[in-house]
């Protein structure tokens, strides 16, 4: 019925082809498993480097001790901040407002200039998922031995190396929370209550927390964080040029690709030099083809150079058919300009003026830092009270912050008011890297000055250092 309508109606309706399945994309699909392959080569060798020096620090410096403390222990509890010789106080923050200003315009200045080198080489994320990889080939084998065993059903064999493998990444894991929370708390004590099963809630919390995150991170998540989770991949773009370091594919000299035996020559056969062996594909941690161009997933770790390299040495063909280098280069070789020109560019330069202006200012505020602070707060109970041989009293409390690592002696003088003068203690002691408060009573004699408020300053100075504090406040004189 509907075919004879149709004829009668004679109308042209165009019959779409037949979508098949692989045409269709669930936008609620499972991501499929990368198995990266093993490389060895340059940039290989360079991640492998970096790893050993970031976790080198990172697990020896909790250890490290000075004086009679750690070096470096970020007290939570106590307030207090200590950086080898330095220690820092709550009032101290300006310091961190610093520090992450120069964190960002370095990451800035470095994407600005290299790309995203600090991911595929220094990156917690990158650096613990190549850590959980190499712990994952020594125990089920190289990609082809780890895709057959992850197709085979549960059996054994499977289960002995799948929980070999897990109990290695767990116990790695819980010596990374451990260690982690050796930067907040006491790492010795943190050890010694480990040993005799003492560790507080709050301690068991924070190792387990921090333990399972590397673990969920590194083992299961791995380039999902890097895709999806991690806001720096989506952000770069901003910061990038024609003139920024990327890990490029030469199209002009690889296309069109082609499999073919080594001892054809490429330009015999009208081919380009790649043979298309999806080695670059195979060993990348993201699973990316770098030859689609440009993608934001791609972390610049450099183990698609070195395969590729690799490979052209087999087929004795020049290497870097995949390397390190520009969009303008990739795109324009007979414009390619030098590496000074390239750096020093109106971004760049902006970057590193801002950098060099903070890191200057962080410098210099250490350097004129006071070795203690003072603050001083009015006792709200009694503004002012008569004594009884005829003075007028106001009383203080001065908080002194000694930010030093040894006890020191204050004394403390008052000024902007004749005859007015400090009752009691005078000079105070202040024990290393702790804060006290003190009661201070002003007294004057009654009728020097008119009633209402009047500006004083307090000033306080240690006794064995040149290092002054001057702190201005009120004192009333009832009507």
């Amino acid at each position: 019925m509907l075919r004879s309508e149709l004829k009668r109606s004679k109308k042209i309706i165009p019959i779409l082809p037949q979508a098949s399945e692989e045409q269709y994309v669930s936008l609620y699909a499972s991501q499929s498993k990368v198995y990266p392959r093993a490389i060895a080569g340059y940039f290989k060798n360079w991640r492998w480097a970096m790893i050993w020096l970031t976790q080198c620090i990172f697990y020896l410096v909790p250890w490290l001790s000075w004086g009679n403390r750690q070096a470096v222990l970020f007290d939570i509890t106590a307030h207090k901040f200590y950086l080898f010789g330095l220690v820092l106080f709550p009032q101290d923050l300006i310091y961190l407002a610093f520090i992450l200003i120069i964190s960002a315009m370095a990451l800035f200045l470095f994407t600005a200039v290299a790309g995203r080198l600090w991911c595929g080489f220094s990156c917690p994320q990158s650096v613990y998922t190549e850590i959980f990889l190499w712990i994952e080939r020594k125990v089920e084998g190289d990609r082809l031995a780890r895709m057959r065993l992850d197709s085979q059903p549960i059996g054994v064999h499977k289960l002995s190396k799948k929980l070999s493998k897990h109990a290695i990444w767990i116990s790695f894991s819980m010596w990374t929370g451990f260690t982690f929370l050796g930067y907040f708390s006491p790492i010795r004590d943190l050890m010694q209550h480990i040993v005799v099963f003492n560790l507080s809630g709050w301690e068991t919390f924070w190792i387990c927390f921090y333990g399972f995150a590397t673990y969920g991170n590194a083992g299961f998540l791995r380039e999902q964080v890097c895709k999806y989770m991690c806001p720096y991949a989506r952000f770069q773009s901003a910061m990038f040029d024609d003139n920024t370091l990327i890990v490029a594919y030469d199209e002009q000299r690889g296309e069109p690709r082609s499999g073919r035996s080594r001892h054809v020559k490429a330009e015999a056969v009208g081919l380009g030099d790649c043979i298309d062996c999806k080695m670059c594909v195979q060993v990348c941690p993201v699973g990316i083809d770098i030859r689609d161009g440009l993608q934001y997933e791609c972390i610049s770790c450099g183990l698609c150079i070195d395969a590729c390299n690799d490979i052209m040495d087999k087929m004795e063909y020049p290497r870097n058919l995949i390397r390190f280098s520009t969009k303008t280069d990739m795109e324009q070789p007979q414009l390619s300009t030098s590496i000074l020109r390239k750096v020093l560019r109106p971004r760049v330069l902006i970057y590193s003026a801002i950098l060099l202006v903070v890191s200057i200012g962080l410098v210099v505020s250490l350097a004129v830092r006071t070795p203690f602070k003072v603050d001083v707060v009015r006792d709200r109970g009694v503004m002012a009270r008569f004594t009884s041989d005829g003075h007028i009293e106001n009383v203080y409390r001065l908080q002194i912050t000694n930010t030093t690592e040894s006890a020191h002696d204050y004394k403390i003088t008052v000024h902007g008011i004749e005859q007015l003068s400090v009752i009691g203690q005078s000079t105070v002691k202040v024990n290393p890297a702790s804060e006290q408060m003190f009661p201070i009573s002003l007294q004057l004699p009654d009728g020097k000055i008119t009633s209402g408020t009047h500006p004083i300053r307090f000033t306080i100075k240690a006794t064995d250092m040149h290092a002054l504090v001057v702190e201005e406040s009120m004192f009333y004189v009832p009507r």
